[in-house]
């Protein structure tokens, strides 16, 4: 501790739910965020887990509130469109930024997305040096730049 200084605040890490079907674009995924400090990512593979885990329900009772969703639209279970609207419909989960991250450019699927409430819509990029430069612009943005409600 510097002198005349106060201590700083002991900063949580940031909590990341991604919801993602596919193993090889998870990892790829925690591949590419695994340089940044303090996230946390927890991984779920379909839309009926996403929503246990956001609602702290069975297995995940105490599962921390995600400060950003990473959201896949086409999931098994429960669609990620589901998902989406359910979060935004629910007053406790609301206010957690959803971003979309889908292989599809599809403009209905857009459209849709937003129609729904996402805070953002990131097509998947296919490479991998575009999928870290992607992960970074997101983790730039929603963990560093943005206020979030409940960040410290």
């Amino acid at each position: 501790m510097i002198r005349g200084f106060p201590p700083r605040p002991r900063v949580r890490p940031t909590q990341i739910l991604h919801v993602e079907d596919n193993p090889a674009d998870v990892e790829l995924l925690h591949e590419a965020l695994s340089p940044f400090p303090r996230l946390c990512v927890t991984a779920v593979s379909n839309g009926a887990e996403a929503l246990e885990y956001l609602r702290h329900q069975n297995g995940y009772a105490n599962a921390p509130t995600p400060d950003v969703i990473l959201l896949d639209l086409d999931l098994p279970v429960v669609d990620g469109r589901r998902v989406l609207a359910e979060v935004k419909a629910d007053a406790a989960l609301r206010v957690i930024p959803v971003i979309v991250l889908s292989g599809s450019t599809a403009p209905d699927d857009l459209f849709c997305a937003y129609s729904l409430g996402a805070n953002a819509y990131v097509p998947k990029p296919m490479r991998l040096r575009q999928l870290r430069r992607v992960v970074r612009a997101i983790y730039q943005f929603w963990c560093v730049t943005v206020a979030r409600p409940g960040a410290r």
